[in-house]
């Protein structure tokens, strides 16, 4: 499927594909399940190809993504940029010397990581995820990169919830966010 992205409708295309699955992981949540577009060529071949398009704007020297659906994206993407591809992890599940970042959750802290020899100071860096929520994890994988001297040029989900505040919390950063689709708490 060939799509001239300037005029699609990503948004409108991307959320029917998207399972909400109501009540999971527990009662009032409404957890969107991007299993779906990955499971759907086309949707998948979509995805990647909008990242990709706007990273020849961004000049984009490697992408990173997150644990773990994020590596899904992150890794196509990389792939068809033919650019470097870093795994931002959980505490505890790189090998080589690591930097972590804590990010606050409902209840408690939490750490990613990333190689110290992630990226060279300048590089400039895309940070993938598959969903924003309330931006904690992707403030935190910003930070490692910050302190390799690493230059992030945006970050990039499948999805955001801007009732969540994450998208508004990474601009107030100075982040650059790109969403293909977005879901509110109703929907």
């Amino acid at each position: 499927m060939v799509v001239p992205m300037n005029s699609f409708d990503l948004n409108g295309y991307l959320k029917p594909r998207i399972r909400t699955v109501r009540d999971w992981p527990k009662v009032g949540v409404n957890f969107r399940d991007v299993t779906t577009l990955f499971h759907d060529p086309d949707a998948f071949r979509v995805m990647v190809e909008a990242f990709a398009l706007d990273c020849t704007t961004l000049g984009v020297d490697l992408i990173a993504a997150i644990d773990a659906r994020g590596f899904i994206v992150g890794g196509a993407l990389a792939y068809q940029l033919h650019k470097p591809f870093v795994l931002v992890r959980k505490k505890g599940k790189l090998p080589y010397k690591t930097v972590s970042a804590d990010y606050a959750l409902e209840y408690g802290v939490a750490s990613v990581e990333v190689h110290a020899d992630a990226c060279k100071p300048g590089d400039r860096i895309l940070i993938v995820d598959d969903l924003i929520a309330t931006g904690g994890t992707l403030l935190a994988a910003a930070k490692l990169f910050q302190v390799l001297h690493g230059e992030i040029v945006g970050v990039a989900a499948i999805i955001d919830l801007p009732e969540l505040g994450g998208s508004r919390r990474l601009r107030e950063a100075g982040l650059r966010v790109h969403a293909l689709c977005e879901f509110n708490e109703s929907e």
